[in-house]
């Protein structure tokens, strides 16, 4: 899934240093600019004591580390023993460990989709519907997160099942401000903008865009990103989930559109770096590298947070590279949608520590130990932004504040042999001339195929 393709460099690109061994608290009670209130208040309400909490998610190393260091808060709030595992094969195991009747309390998913087949099978706890109104009150694009979280359970009754904590974000274009600068040109701030900006970096003798979808065994999955934001700027989220689920086929007038959007970009020789016969050989990795090159061999490249890690070494985010609001239409009126991914935290085997902990994920302080330790990013309108560990991450997380609509990534949702399979491999003879028309269709067989 795309989600594991960046998921290990994604700490490399935000992270502002290891946390403290596991059991210490990284930051003293009282000390600094963190809401203590909120920690105060929920250790003085909730007494575990001799209570044992066990956590399994999919962080190793580094990530494990810092994911113990919040969840050392915890525990020492509550008086809980509390206890995380990391596995790279999470999503196997917590199948086996379900099914053989041994799971552990609460369960961080790295997206949806198995939470939600859990769920279905009985293997998860409701979180209720106090903690619904919760995120809807609290978070940005609250409903957007309700709905992400809210599955059938085994009697088919909708349920909110899944807590999201820690959010990627991908609507973004990244550009050099000193490019930009020296050319004149002013940040877009609607699609519009964007084409027309497009349109004038040619104008002015420059090529606007550096596009890669090369990934070796994963070629062709940074398109899939391209189509799923233009459905969520061309279409309103309804039927973005429509076509996650195939209620609408791939081959729907929507969807081809949303396609050929992404081609108005990369199909066009004279906004692609190395022309668009470029766009499916260029290894994403290499893609950005263009921005910097003097002079510009592109001015924008749109990726998700984690493509700092392929910058050239040296390159100081905020500096010699930054980023934009990958914009809506004006004339659309589609608000401020934002396409992104995230953990789910689920409650695997009921007990009042499990329910505990995800009532302690909707404090501040639980989510602004992680923001200062960098490598985290959330929509919870109630933490102290300033406590982001840089400046970068700050601005990213203003982006997922600002959002109206929040969608995780299609093809994650999308089975296998589509999402990671049809989807990867069509974008990619989209991207080499094909008809939109006949890949989408393509697309679709694959599914049909095995339904």
């Amino acid at each position: 899934m795309k989600t594991k393709l960046y998921a290990g460099v994604a700490a490399v690109a935000l992270s502002a240093g290891a946390a403290q061994a596991a059991g210490h608290l990284a930051f003293a009670p009282g000390e600094g600019d963190f809401n203590w209130d909120s920690y105060n208040a929920f250790a003085d309400s909730v007494d575990l004591a001799g209570e044992q909490v066990t956590v399994f998610g999919p962080w190793l190393g580094p990530d494990q580390a810092v994911v113990e260091s919040v969840l050392a808060y915890f525990g020492a709030a509550t008086g809980a023993d509390i206890r995380y595992t990391g596995s790279d094969s999470f999503e196997q195991q917590i199948v086996i460990d379900a099914e053989a009747g041994s799971s552990p309390n609460v369960a961080v998913f790295p997206q949806p989709g198995l939470a939600a087949d859990m769920a279905g099978r009985g293997f998860l706890a409701s979180l209720g519907d106090e903690t619904a109104k919760w995120v809807q009150d609290n978070y940005a694009a609250g409903q957007s997160w309700v709905d992400l979280g809210t599955y059938a359970g085994p009697d088919g009754t909708d349920a909110l099942y899944g807590f999201f904590y820690k959010v990627d974000v991908k609507s973004l274009v990244w550009y050099s401000p000193e490019n930009f600068e020296d050319a004149g040109y002013d940040i877009p701030t609607s699609m519009e903008e964007l084409k027309a900006l497009t349109d004038q970096i040619v104008a002015d003798g420059g090529t606007p865009w550096c596009i890669g979808l090369g990934s070796g065994g994963a070629t062709g999955w940074p398109a899939t990103d391209w189509v799923e934001d233009m459905m969520l700027r061309t279409q309103p989220p309804a039927v973005y989930d429509q076509w996650v689920t195939n209620e609408m086929p791939f081959n729907a007038p929507e969807v081809m559109a949303a396609i050929e959007e992404f081609g108005y970009f990369a199909r066009n020789d004279a906004y692609v770096a190395g022309g668009a016969g470029a766009v499916a050989t260029t290894d994403f990795r290499d893609s950005p590298k263009g921005l910097f090159a003097s002079p510009p061999q592109c001015y924008m490249h749109r990726q998700a947070s984690f493509i700092p890690a392929f910058f050239p070494e040296g390159t100081v985010v905020g500096e010699d590279a930054d980023f934009f609001y990958f914009p809506a239409y004006a004339d659309k009126d589609l608000g401020k949608p934002v396409l992104g991914a995230g953990t789910v935290w689920a409650v695997t085997n009921d007990s009042p520590g499990a329910q505990a902990l995800i009532d302690f994920l909707q404090t501040p302080i639980a989510h602004e130990i992680w923001m200062a330790q960098g490598g985290f990013l959330t929509p919870y309108a109630g933490a102290n932004t300033a406590m982001y560990s840089n400046d970068t991450n700050r601005a990213l997380g203003e982006v997922l504040l600002g959002a109206t609509t929040f969608r995780f990534d299609a093809s994650d949702l999308m089975p296998g042999a589509v999402g990671a399979g049809s989807f990867w491999t069509g974008m990619v003879d989209y991207a080499g001339g094909k008809d939109a028309a006949e890949v989408a269709a393509g697309i679709q067989a694959s599914w049909d195929a095995i339904k």
